[in-house]
């Protein structure tokens, strides 16, 4: 079954390598935007609900642009949706660097007195100009230089770039250090690593890694660092054998949490037992 949160097809416009599938609607090639926002909602519709979000850098396929609205397909994930036309612009040149620490700040001056010009989470995509002092030089501003990394210098470790979002406040549908989700932190440690994410979890319990089989017990009997565990809208990486990481609503952010408590709990608020366990190739005990 075609998911239609990964298709390009609103009810006048398609993908034009969808066209055969959809012969009502008008065929449309795309054009390739970037992010300009630090970070922008991704909407079901026009003024609809948050169902993921972009962050500055972010390329996008525009299919449609409407009445101040983009129809737009993200080039990390394929996810679909909507967008302001004033968080985009035309790509005149790719980004090189992403940042790398929970946050930081770009400043007007090579200097950290200077007026702050935009806040960036985790993950957002820059373009470096040049290198001032401990400064990159880019298009939003000057960067600390060891905030920021090549696109391409990816993490050995996804729970280590979970870790980074320890505290961050839950936010549904976010993908930012601002605030964000349980799929979204997953996907945002998978894609630094170099592991291609869906955005949701139901995705990712389909694509992530390999399943493992769940036994007869409520918590599964071989858990290592990295090991992916599923509830049904839900999903937290394993930090050690006995603590996993997770966005969640109970803390209201991203938290630390045994186990075999939380499994306790999530059963208790009526959510259900683990639905599956995901091992990637790179996890070691």
């Amino acid at each position: 079954m075609t998911d239609a949160r990964r298709t390009p097809a609103n009810d006048r416009v398609v993908a034009a390598r969808l066209k055969q599938s959809y012969p009502d609607l008008a065929s449309v090639d795309g054009t390739t935007m970037t992010v300009i926002a630090p970070v922008v909602d991704l909407l079901r519709r026009p003024d609809g609900p948050r169902d993921r979000q972009l962050l500055l850098g972010a390329d996008v396929t525009v299919y449609e642009d409407r009445n101040g609205w983009a129809y737009v397909q993200s080039a990390a994930d394929d996810y679909v949706g909507y967008v302001s036309r004033d968080a985009l612009a035309e790509r005149d040149a790719p980004a090189t660097h992403m940042v790398c620490t929970a946050a930081t700040h770009a400043y007007r001056d090579a200097n950290m007195k200077s007026p702050d010009l935009c806040g960036l989470s985790f993950g957002a995509r820059v373009r470096v100009l040049g290198q001032t002092d401990r400064f990159a030089e880019t298009d939003q501003g000057f960067i600390p230089a060891h905030h920021l990394r090549p696109l391409d210098a990816y993490s050995a470790d996804p729970v280590t770039v979970a870790e980074l979002f320890l505290g961050t406040p839950y936010l549904w549908g976010g993908n930012s250090r601002s605030g964000i989700d349980c799929s979204g932190l997953v996907q945002a440690a998978m894609l630094a690593s170099g592991i291609d994410c869906p955005g949701d979890s139901d995705q990712q319990e389909q694509e992530l890694g390999e399943p493992l089989p769940l036994g007869n017990t409520s918590v599964p009997a071989d858990l290592r660092r990295g090991d992916i565990l599923f509830w049904k809208g839900h999903v937290a990486m394993m930090r050690d054998s006995e603590t996993m990481i997770h966005a969640n609503a109970y803390h209201m952010a991203v938290a630390l949490e045994p186990i075999t408590g939380a499994v306790s709990r999530i059963m208790e608020q009526g959510d259900g037992p683990i639905t599956g366990h995901r091992r990637l190739p790179l996890t070691t005990g």
